[in-house]
């Protein structure tokens, strides 16, 4: 989905994500755009950090890649979302693995707080299996691209 489709409606407010899901989606792309505003709007109350500040923020995140969810649904008022963020700093593409927790007050979806299972560079030939997607971005298959022999 483009941008305008996915999460500009909740970064400007038309709506608010309906799952934990999808809320963690939204934060993805408000760290890819730097958008502290929505990223405080949407920590819950008691974690949130004061100030958020990217300006001397050298990373830059490359893609999202949802692991495993539980719960967050609709109907659920907790839910827990495990990912991967891939970045690019100081030239080499790292990725981040986090669980996320999440929770629904009033209707609405809030980070509680994450995490952070694992960080490092990421390595070609030996975190990704061949069937995984490719690291590079192409969308294709890491043995149809660049783990092609």
């Amino acid at each position: 989905m483009t941008y305008s489709q996915c999460c500009e409606p909740y970064h400007v407010a038309e709506k608010n994500p309906v799952t934990a899901e999808a809320l963690m989606r939204s934060r993805y792309s408000a760290y890819v755009l730097r958008d502290a505003t929505y990223l405080q709007e949407t920590w819950e109350q008691s974690g949130r950090p004061k100030l958020i500040d990217f300006s001397k923020e050298t990373i830059e995140w490359l893609r999202l890649e949802i692991t495993d969810v539980k719960k967050g649904t609709l109907k659920d008022t907790k839910g827990v979302v495990a990912f991967k963020a891939y970045f690019m700093q100081d030239g080499e593409e790292c990725v981040m693995n986090e669980i996320s927790r999440f929770t629904k007050l009033n209707g609405r979806w809030f980070y509680l707080d994450g995490v952070i299972k694992s960080m490092g560079k990421v390595d070609l030939q030996t975190n990704q299996g061949k069937n995984a997607p490719c690291a590079c971005g192409s969308g294709k298959k890491f043995k149809r691209c660049c783990g092609a022999d």
